[in-house]
């Protein structure tokens, strides 16, 4: 079967890119399965009902998030209602909403998909590790195709948890820096491991703001409102081809595309 998985969406310019692009993606890659990571969907930071709906009516099945998962109200209520956004699976007992979950396909074959924090130079949450291992060892019993989005700061921390979880789960998929890494590759025991998939939203900008914006903030220490970009919308992600009897990637297809209007 094969999987798509959309790097950091940022703001409207990121919704429209997978408008245009995912129905010829679907037919090119002939995808049973999308995940995107949506945690800045929402004017740049966050996610709300409103947008994660336009998201799912656009062909995305999984919404996974971050660090920002918190940053609109609404989803406080709003998560614990809709079962396809999974907050990172780490944060203490007691946050609304789930780390990880059980979906299908349209033929019928589940899905398991994780979604975690890291912690280094991010917010000291549960540790990672352990915490992937659970939800992998629960999920492995309904299902071989189990994908890990680890959304961290730290690329060591993304490879060794790659490593820690080859062999047992289909893709550790890297989110939260939104630049996209050129590291993709099966590692020894048939898991697909990427650092970073990078961003879906306007390139020409510094991770998706106003590059002027950021300037002045780096330039005098003085808080700015930073704008989400608009121009070059791209859609990076990659494409996993997997096997569903025995849950290993075959392959790992990084894609960069460019809304073209």
């Amino acid at each position: 079967m094969n999987i798509l998985f959309i790097g950091d969406i940022v703001g409207s310019p990121g919704r429209q890119v997978i408008k245009e692009l995912l129905p010829g993606l679907r037919k090119e890659f002939n995808l049973n399965f999308v995940i995107a990571n949506a945690e800045n969907a929402a004017g740049g930071s966050g996610i709300t009902a409103r947008v994660s709906d336009e998201l799912f009516s656009f062909g995305v099945d999984v919404l996974t998030s971050g660090d920002h998962i918190w940053k609109k109200k609404e989803i406080f209520e709003f998560i614990e209602q809709e079962e396809r956004i999974l907050r990172p699976i780490n944060f203490p007992a007691g946050a609304p909403g789930r780390g990880f979950g059980l979906f299908k396909t349209k033929d019928g074959v589940k899905v398991g998909v994780i979604n975690v924090n890291g912690r280094v130079f991010m917010e000291a949450l549960e540790c990672p590790f352990k915490r992937s291992k659970e939800a992998v060892e629960a999920l492995s019993k309904e299902t071989n195709i189990i994908i890990v989005d680890i959304h961290a700061e730290a690329t060591s921390e993304k490879v060794a948890l790659g490593w820690y979880l080859d062999g047992k789960v289909c893709a550790v998929l890297g989110t939260h820096t939104h630049i996209q890494t050129a590291d993709e590759k099966i590692l020894f025991q048939g898991s697909a491991y990427l650092t970073d998939a990078g961003m879906t939203g306007p390139y020409d900008s510094v991770i998706g703001r106003r590059v002027e914006n950021v300037l002045e903030r780096f330039l005098t220490a003085v808080p700015v409102r930073f704008e989400v970009a608009s121009e070059n919308v791209q859609l990076h992600g990659a494409v996993l081809d997997v096997d569903e009897k025995t849950g290993k990637a075959r392959s790992i297809v990084r894609i960069q595309r460019k809304l073209i209007i």
